[in-house]
């Protein structure tokens, strides 16, 4: 008995901490960079439209040969490093497909279904043989299935629907309440379901059909009759592939979804033994999926950070977030401990070492959150949490949330300071043409950081590696850093600085379009974090770079920036 709730146990952490974590893919990982994948980069030409000081610095750029070279070159550097990042973030997405598919076969409404399924296959087929093939159909059935739902979401939306996603307050907000009320759904207050009429047609069709069409029909019944325990897992799925903004995001993640779903039915019935060492249904599987429900329930809070960000709420600051993760955590474990009951939660006569091991994990790292309530960095949580500027206390450094302004001649604000907010210790400008101004007047390089409110990998750079000694002071001492948000959108431009962007498809009537137009256009890349070392033309002085998460490669980067800028003297 104890072997048998070790395992269980076992299966429910590493799965139940393997959401969490992919959660990168829906949280931590969710490296979610801000890209535009239809626009096709062929030839970058400056855009002479640009009516603003730095239209000048462009088109003067684009008059000589040398800067059309170095164009190209940061062209190639841009396009390399996109396609680097978009294999990363699709790799993430079949990762979270993966661990969200294993999390779904242990819902109530699939776990008890397979030895039914298995036997269903052995009697039809006759043979061991054939039922095997047989439940190969059925797995390439699920597949297929699932497949073709995410790729109606990419047909749907398309690449640049799916960008709009993750940097739109709106669309955040409701992801927000979409999560929230999946949440609810698993904690058992009502359950996500399908129209009868349509589950009772499909499971028919499954009846009367023969041969590959019965078997397809019996994936499609399974795929709707289980839909209230996966439609939260598929929707939180969805939602953060989605936000990634990359086309085939959707499909991949549901590849992921149905090939772990999947397997289990298959080498049920291709080893047996498999099945038989499988542990028993009971009231566990209820406990998985309310401990879901909570881990839903701090996912949520991820997308309303985002909205608050986007729309410049300014109350859903970091404190309130830690508090509320904190408290969720804590709940967790006391209901782990069965000090807290839901309605379809079986009685609980002892506490098994699993769960116990569990509700230590849960409130251990809910008392791991709470130094980050007076501005520890909490490193777990970056690019999930606000970002530091949003904390209204910290207790080190003095207390101060704002960068150092002791820089030689550096303005006391900054255009924009009154709507965008530095990164904690830095001293930022958020306009090209004053940060270039500036960098002409103490001489130094120029740090391009093309950014966005809801990329997770630009706060996660700025809150685990620009904190770090050897890169801050670089950054502070050695450069003048511009960061240009590319999802601003309270911010209009004026009438002469809008301008039709060929690439955008669009006018670039706010801050952000204007900043991924220039991105675009100038250095070839749509990417988010795109950090680009310039000097005082925009030439780039050496090639750029996305998230770098090794401090000591990042700062030798930074380094190399400031010998070329050097050498150019």
């Amino acid at each position: 008995m104890f072997l048998k709730n070790f395992s269980t146990g076992i299966m429910v952490l590493v799965l139940t901490i393997g959401i969490f974590f992919a959660g990168t893919t829906v949280v931590f990982a969710q490296d979610q960079d801000t890209t535009f994948d239809d626009i096709e980069f062929t030839e970058m030409v400056a855009d002479t439209t640009f009516a603003s000081d730095s239209a000048a610095v462009v088109a003067s750029d684009s008059t000589s040969a040398d800067s059309s070279v170095v164009k190209a070159e940061a062209a190639k550097a841009g396009a390399t490093v996109e396609k680097a990042e978009q294999k990363k973030n699709l790799w993430e997405t079949f990762i979270a497909g993966l661990v969200g598919g294993f999390l779904a076969f242990l819902m109530p409404c699939i776990f008890p279904m397979v030895p039914l399924t298995i036997s269903y296959f052995t009697k039809k087929a006759g043979s061991k043989g054939k039922g095997t093939g047989l439940a190969l159909i059925y797995g390439l059935s699920i597949i297929v299935i699932y497949v073709a739902f995410g790729l109606l979401i990419t047909v749907l939306f398309g690449s640049a629907g799916l960008n709009a996603l993750s940097s739109s307050g709106l669309f955040n907000f409701f992801f927000f309440i979409l999560l929230v009320v999946f949440a609810i759904s698993f904690f058992g207050a009502f359950e996500i379901t399908l129209p009868s009429s349509f589950v009772n047609k499909i499971d028919q069709k499954a009846d009367n059909s023969k041969g590959l069409g019965g078997i397809f029909f019996m994936a499609a019944s399974l795929a709707l009759v289980s839909f209230s325990c996966t439609g939260p897992i598929i929707g939180t799925l969805l939602v953060d592939a989605s936000s990634k903004g990359e086309l085939l995001a959707p499909a991949i993640g549901m590849f992921g979804f149905a090939l772990a779903l999947s397997l289990p039915f298959t080498l049920s019935a291709i080893f047996p033994g498999f099945l038989s060492s499988m542990p028993k249904s009971g009231g566990w599987l209820n406990s998985v999926k309310v401990c879901l429900g909570f881990l839903e329930l701090a996912l949520a809070l991820k997308f309303l950070s985002a909205a608050d960000l986007v729309w410049h709420w300014e109350w859903f600051d970091r404190e309130v977030f830690l508090v509320l993760w904190i408290v969720i955590f804590v709940l967790m474990g006391i209901y782990l401990l069965g000090k807290l009951k839901f309605a379809h939660d079986s009685d609980l006569p002892y506490v098994s070492v699993p769960r116990l091991f569990l509700a230590i994990l849960s409130f251990s790292f809910a008392m791991y959150m709470v130094p980050g309530l007076w501005g520890a960095p909490v490193s777990v949580l970056s690019g999930l949490a606000p970002p530091m500027n949003t904390q209204d206390f910290i207790l080190s450094n003095g207390g101060g949330t704002a960068g150092s302004r002791s820089a030689e001649g550096f303005p006391a604000s900054v255009k924009y300071s009154d709507v965008l907010h530095a990164p904690v210790g830095f001293h930022p400008f958020f306009e090209l043409e004053e940060g270039l101004e500036y960098a002409k007047k103490v001489n130094k390089p120029i740090l391009l950081d093309f950014t966005g409110h809801a990329c997770v990998n630009c706060r996660k750079m700025e809150d685990n590696v620009w904190i770090k000694p050897e890169v801050k002071n670089l950054i502070n001492d050695k450069y003048v850093l511009i960061q240009l948000y590319v999802d601003e959108r309270t911010v209009k431009m004026p009438a002469e600085k809008v301008h039709f962007s060929d690439i955008l498809k669009r006018k670039t009537d706010d801050l952000g379009y204007w900043n991924l137009d220039f991105q675009a256009t100038k250095y070839g890349s749509n990417a988010q974090p795109y950090y680009v070392l310039v000097d005082h033309d925009l030439n780039t002085l050496v090639k750029p770079q996305g998230a770098i998460f090794d401090v000591a490669e990042y700062a030798a980067y930074l380094k190399s920036g400031v010998d070329a800028f050097e050498a150019k003297k």
